[in-house]
């Protein structure tokens, strides 16, 4: 069974969203919470496996309630999903620099949020090939000069090739079709990658792609 946190300061939204993914068989919401502050007692006290965080929220925002998750050891295994009103939120790039797993709109298809939900615990970063190149040009115009990346050294070559492709914004399948590779092998190698690095999941791993200099702005595939 999946757990849910809901952290959303509308009523109204919480309730929907707690229809919905109530009403799934393998999926359960284990609680509410109306702020950020809220969101991460909530969050220590049920460990769930996924936060579903509205980025504007009173008292402590969603994007300084993420930081306090991510940097919490206790709460490893717990992936936040950012909720925004406009698809490029001013603070989704931040959001996925603090250890968001990815971000939702708040309009999304019912069957989005569920493939979403149950990505982000399949270990998947939730980030659509086309989304991911938008976040990495914002990333690029904002890019200063690489910083070195704890234990890039210790990368094969073809992980530091697949931690690269990763990085231009391409989905395992683009990547087993550009390295000729089964998905499973491309997934292997991504998986492989971010345990050495130590990235929370896919999203984090395209930021250290670019403040390593592994990737450069303008790489864009």
């Amino acid at each position: 069974m999946i757990r849910v946190l809901l952290a959303d300061d509308q009523l109204l939204v919480r309730a929907g969203f707690r229809a919905l993914l109530d009403a799934q068989p393998d999926i359960e919401v284990t609680g509410e919470a109306a702020d950020g502050r809220q969101a991460v007692r909530l969050a220590r006290g049920l460990r769930p496996d996924v936060v579903l965080m509205d980025i504007r929220m009173p008292d402590l925002d969603g994007l300084a309630a993420t930081r306090a998750i991510t940097a919490d050891g206790a709460l490893g295994e717990v992936r936040v999903v950012m909720l925004t009103t406009f698809e490029l939120d001013e603070y989704v790039f931040e959001a996925i620099r603090a250890g968001a797993s990815g971000f939702l709109v708040k309009d999304t298809e019912p069957e989005e949020l569920l493939r979403a939900v149950r990505a982000v615990v399949a270990g998947d970063a939730l980030l659509s090939p086309g989304v991911t190149r938008r976040l990495i040009a914002e990333f690029a115009a904002r890019s200063r000069e690489p910083v070195s990346a704890e234990g890039l050294e210790r990368l094969t070559d073809r992980e530091r090739e697949v931690m690269a492709l990763v990085g231009m914004g391409l989905s395992n399948e683009e990547i087993a079709r550009r390295l000729v590779v089964s998905p499973l092998t491309a997934k292997t190698h991504v998986s492989r990658t971010m345990v050495k690095l130590g990235a929370r999941d896919r999203a984090q791993l395209v930021v250290l792609a670019y403040e390593s200099g592994l990737v450069r702005p303008g790489w864009l595939g």
